[in-house]
Parts: C-alpha cells; structure tokens; sequence
C-alpha cells in the first residue's frame, strides 16, 4: 500500500498564499462591487449570486460563448441576460453589476471580475480556499492537520479546502492556494529526475 505524505511534509516549505491585491480592469470592477456589497452588507448574497453566474458559464458552452461573444451587441446582451439570470438565481445588486458590465462592454471579463470580488470576500473574511489533489482519499486525521498546516502557513483563521483524489499522481499530494502551488507528488519528482537523466545522457 502506498502511503500518503502528510501533512507535516509542508512543513518547512515556502508556501506562499495568493495576493489578495487585485488590479486591472477585473480587479477594480471587483473593488467597485465588493465596497457596495459592503456598504449594503451583502457580500453573502452577492458572492452566492456570482457564483451561480459563473457555473453557469463553466458548465454551458453556449454561456460561454455568449459572454465572450464580440458580434454581440449591447442590447443583444442585456435582452438574453433579463432571460438568464433570472433562471441562474442571479438577482439584486449581483444582477445589476452583471448588466452594467455588459453595458460597458466588458462582459468577455466577468470570470476574471467574479474570481476577483472572491479574492476580496475572502480577505476580508479571512478565509484561504485550497485545492488539494492526492493519491488515495486522505483521513479524517490528515485531513485535520493540513487544514492546520494551510492555516499556519497563510496565516488566515479558516480554510476551504477541495480534496481531489488523482491516482495518477502515484504518491504525496499537490497543495495549491490560489494560483500557487506545492507539488509533493512521485510522479512530478520522478519526472523530474527522467528529464535530468536525459539532459545529462
């Protein structure tokens, strides 16, 4: 039987946790709503909104298609979004900032506005979401302490962790916050060592 590495194998490893900071186009249209939904203390209500939104789009081809479309024009748009959200469960302040968007043409951008105003949600809840992939399901035990470990680590009060189980990757576990991340798996080291092997032969 394989055994896993645990948790304690991050110990020691520079894990950085991803920037809160946000920029550009997304990263101010995320601010703008993220201070509104504040001010209005709907952050809750807003991120759910947003997050039916994006599934929609990640799941559908046509949505999208439809989003990133530039034959589109703005009424077009805003006509088949009066049709949409509604049956996505997207209403209220995340509907009206989805539309405005599209009014300013900038409907292409919303994934990347939607993951920032998260980025922003989380912060201010001190919330680190991390993606774990392993080769066997972890236990109870394990998974106990790498949420203590990530929490250590980002220095954040609370973890959302994704566990995916990826037989493929042999052995240890991919550990990724945000857009970083700590591979500890066989397969990654083994890989490495061949592609050594072959520069040097």
């Amino acid at each position: 039987m394989i055994e896993h590495d645990t948790p304690k194998g991050l110990s020691g490893v520079a894990l950085a946790t991803e920037e809160t900071f946000v920029s550009g186009v997304t990263g101010r249209y995320a601010a703008a709503l993220f201070d509104l939904a504040q001010e209005r203390k709907q952050t809750d209500q807003v991120a759910t909104a947003l997050d039916h939104f994006a599934t929609l789009v990640n799941l559908n081809n046509d949505m999208a298609r439809f989003v990133r479309s530039p034959a589109l024009s703005t009424a077009e748009q805003l006509r088949a979004l009066d049709a949409l959200l509604p049956r996505a469960e997207v209403d209220g302040l995340a509907a009206q900032f989805i539309k405005m968007v599209a009014t300013k043409r900038r409907l292409f951008a919303i994934s990347g506005m939607i993951d920032d105003f998260n980025k922003l949600n989380d912060a201010a809840k001190g919330v680190t979401r991390a993606q774990v992939t392993v080769a066997q399901p972890l236990s109870e035990a394990h998974l106990a302490s790498l949420k203590a470990e990530i929490i250590k680590i980002s220095g954040t009060s609370k973890v959302d962790l994704n566990v995916k189980v990826d037989p493929a990757i042999i052995g240890g576990m991919i550990v990724q916050l945000g857009s970083r991340m700590v591979d500890g798996s066989l397969r990654t080291r083994l890989t490495t060592i061949h592609q050594r092997m072959k520069e040097v032969g």
